[in-house]
């Protein structure tokens, strides 16, 4: 009876409904082989065959017995993985996602693997066995057939290598049709262990009279013997000896070492190591929170009898991490795990340094730093549960937690919380409080600056709300100091950039052995060059957008496309010689200072200074240990930095952050000059803030000073409820893009009229944005207001069915639409 149904439940027929690394609108489904049918899991790897010859591995969503409706479905042809490598709540995340933010699964599962998870498809040439001879080759055939004689398969990317030129398929067409070689589909696993050598002694010799015999052997060979003795020695310490450690300490060379392993003493074996650094520090909680911290701390937790995200509203410096700490320390005793947000990779530098102490070996770090082979093991780790606190940027949401307890979300304002391109276009912090929900987990948002839709749901009792008004430590909030421009340039007391106060204040601070910020919000040397006889000004040839030039690369750079230039010292409009630079980034601010203050170390923060995987690390550590003096940055020197020795904070020019066209301005303006002035004075001394500003009169700068954030807060809101903006309407972008403008013309205008006659007055459009031309795509924008009456759901789904019949029409086919909901 038992063997009957075994036999009956191995041949049932099942169906797979996969989700595959592509942007399609549904999932595919396909046939499991009899022989799968028990290795078979929601969660797994399949290698399925997509389109005609392509073979990509998909993610299995869902088991069942019934076959497609409208094809044939077509057999999985392997299983990848032994255990499933994503949760069933991942993929309760990603259909959410998909229908929150009106992408394609296929996009989610793109952005939430890491790249080496994803196994890739890779043309292989094989050579035949039996390939006639006598055919005539050119040079590049010759050269081609020769490689596969000695390698036997090569990838379209080797032959491009090999030949020099990356059109290659005209060749291998070629002796295709001559029936040299043939073309195979081969699935390539991408991450690969890393292995480390490891030295073992022979079974035999460690008995203790073989060993005693073997030590009068090696007598006459000293370096050996060394080697032996050193093994012993390490042996007490360690189980695995790596071989490169045993050849420092002995000092026998590899020569001797070779020797022993020749003569069967020692074994070497390749064993995979993680390419992750281990900490070995004690899990220690070693502070005291103070009475207000204290306090904070007990409001949250009664908070969340209530309420499963609270919103802790803390000022700059008043120990919210301390705070966490705490935090996190109860959910791991409760054995849950931790999911630490941060907005920016120069944040985990310091909050990794400062939270390792205390969580030791049991915390990772997730962000796109680390490469494939790194990121792989992290996502391991989480899903065998080995690190119990994991502290990334946005894409750490997606990682395989089980047994989630907590997600903190620190700087929760921060706008780089939000993914820009491509799709999914997710708000990491809204993303984390849905993941929550999901595992009924808790959430704290915690900012000295919150967002107005989090501020707006804690007073509406949606969140519960924790405020710490008070500094850790008692230390006061800086003094700031509003310097108008405008007067000093006409008192003759600007020196470059800087104010007569400026300039005396980074005197002073340097005199006293302490360190300066200053925040310019613009990179580069010159925002434009332009020529004084006609007005010429280089523009990018793929963007509507002039270029900026780069003193380091001596280059005009695209800051949308990438594209660059040589720079210009004749107009090639007129034949001009006068060309001037108008504007000014962090590069020009870096150089002009350098000049004020020759023998001051100054340092820059920027996107372009922070490419490499540790050049980030290296300018804050450097900061950190007071090698540097002065560290200009743009807006990442705002976002949650903490130096002890810093006392003077200077902004360049703030007139450049309320001149903005968007809603969000005056919100941002203030957070970015709030963030940037509390990282004056964190520890023992009061510190001071100096604004520069054309318009020193302004009112974010008054509130700033004054520390007013229910003062702009009510100020914003009651504006954003005249003009039916969020947090009371739900705002969704629709780009249309085309390289033909008079196609996108007719396309945005028919679409937009198409969505307007369901959907009336709330689409707006369509207009230009404000750079209308990227990668040379022209752009045309509609928007969908929609109030807080209306069911965002059923906004969704006309607008997805709209959109659906407009790539229907054969005239539209080419046009791309992009949609971004809530798009700040």
């Amino acid at each position: 009876m038992d063997d009957g149904l075994l036999e009956f439940k191995e041949r049932e027929t099942l169906f797979v409904e996969v989700v595959l690394p592509l942007s399609l609108s549904k999932n595919y489904m396909y046939r499991v082989p009899f022989e799968l049918n028990e290795h078979i899991a929601v969660g797994k790897r399949v290698v399925v065959q997509f389109g005609k010859n392509k073979i990509y591995t998909a993610l299995v969503k869902s088991i069942s017995q019934t076959a497609p409706e409208h094809y044939q479905a077509k057999y999985i042809i392997d299983v990848v993985d032994e255990h499933p490598i994503i949760t069933q709540n991942q993929l309760q995340l990603w259909d959410w996602m998909t229908g929150y933010y009106l992408c394609n699964e296929g996009d989610v599962m793109s952005a939430a693997l890491p790249t080496g998870l994803k196994l890739a498809s890779e043309t292989i040439i094989v050579r035949k066995d039996d390939a006639p001879v006598e055919e005539v080759l050119t040079d590049k055939e010759t050269i081609l057939i020769n490689a596969l004689n000695n390698h036997k398969r090569l990838t379209i990317d080797d032959v491009s290598a090999l030949l020099g030129q990356k059109t290659v398929y005209p060749i291998i067409n070629s002796l295709l049709e001559k029936d040299l070689i043939y073309i195979a589909e081969e699935v390539v696993e991408k991450y690969r262990p890393l292995l480390k050598s490891f030295v073992s002694l022979n079974s035999f010799y460690q008995e203790e009279e073989n060993l005693k015999q073997l030590f009068e052997i090696l007598e006459r060979a000293p370096k050996q013997l060394n080697a032996l003795l050193s093994y012993i020695k390490l042996y007490r310490q360690m189980n695995l000896i790596p071989k490169h450690q045993l050849l420092e300490d002995s000092g026998c060379g590899q020569a001797a070492f070779k020797t022993l392993v020749d003569k069967g003493i020692f074994k070497v074996d390749k064993l995979p190591v993680s390419r992750l650094k281990e900490n070995d520090d004690d899990f220690v909680l070693n502070f005291e929170l103070s009475e207000a911290q204290h306090k904070a701390l007990t409001q949250v937790e009664t908070e969340f009898e209530q309420k499963d995200v609270v919103l802790l509203h803390g000022i700059t410096a008043s120990g919210k991490t301390q705070i966490y700490i705490k935090l996190i320390e109860k959910a791991i005793e409760k054995g849950g795990q931790v999911l630490f947000l941060l907005p920016e990779i120069a944040l985990t530098t310091q909050i990794v340094q400062r939270i390792q102490r205390y969580f030791g070996d049991a915390i990772g770090v997730y962000h796109s730093k680390f490469n494939n082979n790194e990121r792989v093991e992290i996502w391991n780790k989480v899903l065998n549960g080995k690190y119990r606190v994991v502290l990334g940027a946005r894409s750490a949401v997606f990682l395989p937690f089980k047994e989630l307890k907590l997600i903190v979300v620190d700087e929760e304002h921060e706008s780089s919380f939000k993914q820009q391109e491509p799709s999914p276009r997710y708000q990491a912090r809204d993303v984390a409080v849905y993941l929550a929900h999901l595992h009924q987990a808790k959430a704290v948002l915690g900012s000295a600056t919150p967002s107005l839709e989090s501020y707006y749901n804690a007073v509406n009792h949606k969140y519960g709300l924790v405020t710490v008004n008070e500094r850790f430590g008692g230390v006061e909030l800086p003094l700031h100091e509003v310097v108008s421009i405008s007067e000093e340039t006409k008192k003759k007391k600007m020196v470059s950039y800087f104010s007569a106060k400026l300039i005396d204040g980074i005197a002073d601070t340097i005199a006293q052995k302490e360190q300066v910020i200053l925040f310019q919000n613009r990179r580069g040397y010159a925002t434009i060059l332009i020529c004084a006889t006609c007005g010429f000004a280089p523009k990018c040839v793929n963007c509507d957008v002039s270029l900026t030039y780069h003193k380091t690369s001596g280059k005009l750079h695209c800051h949308y496309c990438g594209y660059h230039q040589s720079s210009i010292n004749v107009c090639p409009a007129c034949g001009s010689v006068h060309i001037e630079q108008k504007g000014f980034g962090t590069e020009r601010v870096e150089e002009e200072l350098s000049l004020v203050f020759p023998d001051a170390k100054i340092a820059r923060l920027d996107v372009d200074s922070t490419r490499t995987k540790n050049g980030l690390q290296q300018i804050i550590s450097d900061f950190q240990e007071k090698k540097t003096d002065i560290l200009i940055g743009t807006q990442m020197v705002a976002k949650g930095l903490d130096f002890d020795n810093v006392t003077l904070i200077g902004v360049i020019n703030a007139d450049t952050l309320f001149n903005y066209p968007d809603f969000r301005a005056f919100e941002r303006s203030y957070q970015l000059l709030a963030q940037v002035a509390g990282r004056a004075g964190r520890r023992n001394k009061q510190g001071k803030v100096i604004i520069q500003a054309y318009d020193d009169s302004h009112r974010i700068i008054k509130q700033v000073i004054e520390n007013k954030y229910l003062e702009m807060y009510n100020e914003e809101l009651a504006e954003r409820k005249m003009f039916h903006y969020p947090p009371f309407t739900r705002l969704i972008f629709i780009n249309i893009k085309h390289k033909d403008q008079d196609l996108l013309n007719v396309a945005a205008q028919r679409f937009a009229s198409t969505l307007r006659a369901q959907l009336g007055k709330r689409v707006l459009g369509p207009e230009q944005p404000i750079v209308a031309r990227v990668r040379n795509y022209y752009i045309k924008q509609v928007i969908i207001k929609s109030d807080k009456d209306t069911s965002i759901q059923k906004v969704k789904s006309i607008l997805k069915d709209t959109i659906l019949q407009f790539q229907s029409e054969k005239d539209y086919r080419s046009v791309n639409i992009q949609v971004d909901v809530d798009p700040y």
